[in-house]
């Protein structure tokens, strides 16, 4: 197989004021870029770079019923006549049985947050720009657009659920974990071994070397896309193409986190 020589963007998608934030790795998972602006200025920059995969943290489509189908139920077990779940995507269960915890998308757009109708409009933009939606086992031509969640691929990283995505020890575990992939960013634990007694009292905490959440999002996504082209084996989807899969940085999908 050749190799993609392109580079691998992983995006945040936003609505109002909120800029989007980007990561991009190269195939020796060094940091090209590490940014945040319009959606037009991200745009711009994808398709001025060779682009191989991008990895979008956001839903592609809006839940189309299919677990309300007798037969769709049946292949995970749900009772046919039963309520549960009838409303939410494919792709989403998948990740929720296993107690990966995510919220549900929404059948009609005008019920859809503002991020998740962002999220609509860069897939669409990317897609007429020539990505393509992969499908694993149908692996087209570069460049391919995938759809990447990014608590449930530090989950699938880490084999178990992260810590709060938002507080200081979620953020060293996530750049701990990406660092432990290879991506080329500072070692979390350096900083840690930095923090004194005395900058514990005066609340100085030498933090500096530390990404924020929305970056390591914007990592982890990249990351997942580097991984769909370069290493397939370690890399997985979960759902059904005719309502989105998202795909997550593991080869071997477990049936429960803890």
């Amino acid at each position: 197989m050749l190799l993609p020589k392109g580079i691998f963007v992983g995006i945040n998608p936003a609505s109002g004021r909120r800029p989007v934030r980007y990561a991009a790795l190269d195939r020796d998972l060094r940091v090209v870029a590490l940014d945040q602006g319009e959606i037009e200025q991200v745009l711009a920059f994808i398709g001025g770079a060779e682009t191989s995969v991008v990895g979008v943290n956001a839903p592609q489509s809006l839940s189309k019923g299919l677990l309300q189908k007798t037969e769709i139920r049946v292949q995970f077990n749900l009772p046919a006549d039963g309520r549960r779940w009838r409303e939410w995507r494919v792709c989403e269960f998948e990740l929720r049985r296993r107690n990966i915890r995510l919220h549900s998308s929404p059948s009609r757009k005008k019920t859809a947050k503002a991020w998740i109708q962002a999220g609509f409009r860069v897939y669409r933009r990317l897609k007429e720009m020539g990505f393509a939606p992969l499908i694993a086992d149908q692996r087209g031509e570069l460049p391919w657009l995938i759809e990447t969640q990014p608590h449930a691929c530090f989950t699938a990283l880490l084999g178990h659920r992260p810590f709060f995505r938002s507080s200081l020890e979620g953020c060293l575990q996530r750049q701990l974990a990406l660092y432990v992939e290879g991506v080329d960013i500072s070692n979390p634990m350096h900083a840690l071994e930095e923090i004194t007694r005395h900058h514990l009292l005066n609340g100085q905490l030498p933090l500096d070397s530390l990404y924020d959440v929305e970056t390591l999002d914007a990592l982890v996504a990249a990351y997942t896309a580097y991984l769909t082209a370069l290493k397939p084996e370690k890399s997985a989807q979960v759902g059904m193409p005719a309502e989105g899969l998202i795909t997550l940085p593991t080869g071997e999908i477990k049936s429960h986190y803890a």
